[in-house]
């Protein structure tokens, strides 16, 4: 399997559904999260392991949320090229 490196434009390389679903929760909360995908394991007893089965299953969402984690990899990866 190729390194994270090789594939420089794909912020997602290498990255698990899991990880993204961590990430995005550490950053915005359940709450964030739900506001702006509104899905039931995102507001409802929200949890890692509902979400995921979730995402897994529906790839609408699982897409949405690919989406977000994309955009704040790039706008990161602008801010720290100046």
């Amino acid at each position: 399997m190729s390194s994270p490196s090789s594939h420089p434009n794909d912020p997602l390389h290498g990255i698990t559904l899991e990880t993204i679903v961590t990430q995005l929760q550490q950053r915005h909360g359940w709450a964030e999260m739900g506001y702006r995908i509104p899905i039931k394991c995102f507001l409802n007893n929200p949890s890692i392991k509902s979400s995921l089965t979730f995402l897994r299953k529906t790839p609408w969402a699982r897409q949405r949320v690919e989406d977000w984690f994309t955009l704040e990899a790039i706008e990161a990866r602008e801010r720290d090229e100046g």
